[in-house]
């Protein structure tokens, strides 16, 4: 889905105007005409969330500093852009004050308003992933800070956000690359124990030698090689959350060990003559199907019984492909300022290449094939040429690969030549000649005419009644291009008439 712009005007003219350029910068438009109906809009819990605000400061009623101000006050962190008609410094500052992202003088132009709602979004994302990933760090991640337009990601934040009001076990379903750890984070930081350990152990990663003593710990001397004590991480994570991701993997003769520490509460390390109470939350993950490991004999059924009492599957990206947008913009953002570059974001192609890709590897595959491309990427947006991988796989688009920088040497070398790698649909009329000029019309129309001298199978009538044109006018331009004899109806055509 495309970003959504709410324009809070009373000025219907000014409206239109905005809403006209607005749709034309490819953006989704919503327009309202007072204060009070922006603020109802950017809180309405059942539609998609707004992406920026472009706000009129004098409105009766409730004007735009009032609106600010109230979007301050209930936590309201879309970006704003303020336009006033007179250009009050004064104003400009108080409404900055107030949490403005940037400002306008009407009447504004096309080329400034796309640069505002660029930077807008583009600090907004920023701002987000900082968030996510300070919030993620210490433990107080929340679902609504998993900002989602998908109704099956509705479902699952619904559904974590009861598992979180109490100590029932999860278990979250879905591909690798989903966000299941996401999730798992956010059900802790949504529940008593926000803030409290938050530990992650991946059971395919474990040696199998050494699974007891990561998991339940060890004495110093327990075995060879225990030259100092070691908790576990069922220790570490007493009071606050441990994360089994991969649990299929898990061994069988490990599971049985598992299966009594959650089943008592508590844990025996190796070498250790006392059991140890731990207290935790678990959270279990996996990309199989647990049910078939259990008929198959691969995972124990009790063990199964034990993790799966609050299932939670998560969909696969390419099934919630309109938060692909949001997720490239908030990648964009971080990455851009990990590397040091001004980019603004991506284009309305590269979206919606990104958009219609499957997405195998979901969310972590979409991560990132955005950190390579804002990597190479020298200008100030992500276009269609830094997915050319993608671009290949999804057909349709246009990738020009552009030439290798020439180093300068005593001995002269060739010039390279620009490598233009062109995934088309062979339908679509090519407008740009080789040197990327505007096609002549003559030679437009007598692929036209080829075209759809193929795609009808020579039937004349049906070609002039599609082409919008007389049958002798037909006739007359298939003898300038000397396409046969058509001084009379072919065959086709007598049996198309």
């Amino acid at each position: 889905m495309t970003s959504v712009v709410l324009i809070a005007d009373d000025d219907p003219v000014q409206r239109r105007l905005l809403e006209a350029m607005t749709r034309r910068f490819g953006y989704q438009v919503e327009s309202v005409e007072s204060g009070e109906a922006a603020l109802a809009r950017l809180e309405a819990p059942h539609l998609s969330p707004i992406d920026c605000l472009i706000l009129d400061l004098v409105m009766p009623d409730l004007d735009g500093m009032a609106v600010l101000e109230r979007m301050k006050a209930r936590n309201l962190a879309t970006p704003v852009i303020v336009q006033t008609a007179h250009g009050s410094i004064e104003a400009v500052i108080s409404a900055m004050r107030a949490g403005a992202n940037d400002f306008v003088v009407k009447p504004v132009g096309a080329e400034r308003l796309q640069i505002s709602l660029r930077n807008a979004m583009r600090v907004d994302a920023l701002e987000g992933e900082l968030r996510l990933l300070s919030r993620r760090a210490s433990g107080t991640l929340t679902f609504r800070d998993l900002v989602t337009r998908s109704d099956d990601m509705g479902r699952v934040i619904r559904l974590g956000e009861r598992a979180a009001k109490s100590n029932i076990p999860v278990l979250l379903e879905g591909e690798s690359g989903v966000g299941k750890e996401l999730i798992s984070r956010a059900i802790q930081g949504a529940s008593d124990r926000r803030g409290k350990p938050f530990i992650t152990v991946n059971c395919g990663a474990l040696p199998e030698n050494l699974i007891e003593s990561i998991l339940f710990g060890h004495e110093k001397g327990a075995f060879t090689g225990a030259n100092e004590k070691h908790v576990g991480k069922f220790v570490e994570a007493h009071g606050g959350t441990l994360f089994l991701d991969e649990i299929g993997e898990l061994p069988l003769d490990s599971q049985v060990k598992l299966l009594r520490a959650l089943q008592e509460g508590e844990i025996d390390p190796i070498g250790s003559k006392r059991s140890v109470k731990v207290d935790i939350r678990l959270i279990s993950a996996t990309n199989q199907n647990l049910i078939e490991l259990v008929k198959m004999g691969k995972f124990r059924e009790d063990l199964y019984y034990r993790l799966n009492v609050f299932p939670i599957s998560i969909p696969a990206l390419r099934s919630r492909r309109e938060d692909i947008g949001d997720l490239a913009r908030a990648f964009v953002a971080r990455f851009a300022a990990e590397e040091g570059k001004q980019i603004r974001g991506l284009s309305a192609e590269c979206l919606e290449l990104l958009r219609r890709y499957d997405w195998p590897g979901n969310v972590r595959q979409l991560e990132n094939a955005i950190f390579r491309a804002v990597v190479l990427s020298d200008s100030d947006e992500l276009g269609v040429a830094e997915f050319p991988q993608i671009a290949t796989h999804v057909g349709g688009f246009d990738v020009r690969v552009p030439p290798l920088p020439v180093r300068q040497t005593s001995m002269p070398m060739p010039q390279r030549e620009i490598v233009r790698i062109e995934v088309r649909d062979t339908n679509v009329l090519r407008l740009l000649n080789e040197r990327g000029e505007m096609r002549k019309m003559d030679d437009l129309e007598s692929e036209i005419i080829r075209f759809s001298l193929a795609h009808y199978r020579g039937q004349m009538s049906e070609m002039a009644r599609k082409l919008g044109i007389g049958r002798s006018t037909l006739y007359r331009k298939l003898r300038e291009l000397g396409l046969g004899d058509t001084s009379s109806s072919t065959p086709s055509d007598e049996a198309a008439a």
